[in-house]
């Protein structure tokens, strides 16, 4: 960890917090304890060793904690009550990010472990009620090997498979990669997808109409980006004139 060189109190925090993959090692521990491969899904970008290097460095500061899961059988990683006080810096800055930053996705960055990762971690499981549901999401861009994927809802919980869970499907999701990220980022909304015929969703009428809440989004996608806000408030002027 490089030094500022200074007794600053922010550029002491600065050289625990700014150092590179560390914010989005925080984000994803922010949601609860996580194991290494995990982890690892998050920063797909991210060599293991390097994962492990910052981790231990993480704990070394007193912002990680390595412990015992819950069943005794593996290691998890969470924040300790100091690295959860960085926590409302990460949504500040995720917060400005998606205001603020580029809205356009570059090719580098429609990355299929990332949103796959993201899917899992906020679909909202209790959107289809109780008991069993299977839900299959075709990303229609993508190779044959990596193009098909299983949510199974159940208890509350989802568990994403590779692989069919068994032999009914309860609801079909098809959409390309690219498109997936921008309604799970706020770009663009789960009605105009479907009514371009981009987004198809096949199954009960009563799954259909929870396969909006189901799909879930980032916590940050209700943020505007700067230049649309602008033109909303302008319009929303204009209008009162």
């Amino acid at each position: 960890m490089k030094s500022y060189g200074q007794f600053c109190p922010v550029a002491k925090a600065a050289e625990v917090f700014c150092e590179r993959w560390t914010a989005l090692i925080i984000r994803d521990l922010a949601g609860g304890p996580r194991r290494f491969s995990t982890l690892q899904r998050g920063v797909p970008l991210m060599s293991p060793t390097l994962l492990s290097r910052r981790l231990k460095t993480l704990e070394a500061e007193g912002i990680v904690a390595r412990e015992r899961g819950a069943t005794g059988g593996h290691w998890v990683y969470r924040l300790t009550p100091a690295g959860a006080e960085f926590a409302p810096i990460v949504l500040a800055l995720g917060t400005w990010g998606q205001r603020w930053a580029r809205r356009e996705l570059e090719e580098g960055e429609i990355d299929l472990s990332l949103y796959v990762f993201a899917m899992e971690n906020s679909v909202d499981a209790t959107a289809f009620g109780a008991g069993r549901t299977v839900v299959r999401l075709e990303l229609t861009d993508q190779p044959v090997a990596k193009r098909l994927w299983w949510f199974l809802n159940e208890n509350g919980g989802v568990q994403l498979c590779v692989d069919p869970p068994g032999p009914e499907i309860d609801l079909y999701i098809a959409g390309a990669l690219p498109d997936m990220i921008r309604l799970w980022r706020g770009d663009v909304s789960y009605a105009r997808l479907v009514d371009d015929g981009r987004l198809e969703v096949l199954g009960p009428a009563r799954l259909r109409r929870a396969a909006r809440r189901w799909l879930g989004a980032s916590l940050l996608a209700h943020v505007k980006p700067a230049a649309e806000a602008g033109r909303v408030a302008t319009g929303a002027a204009k209008a009162a004139r």
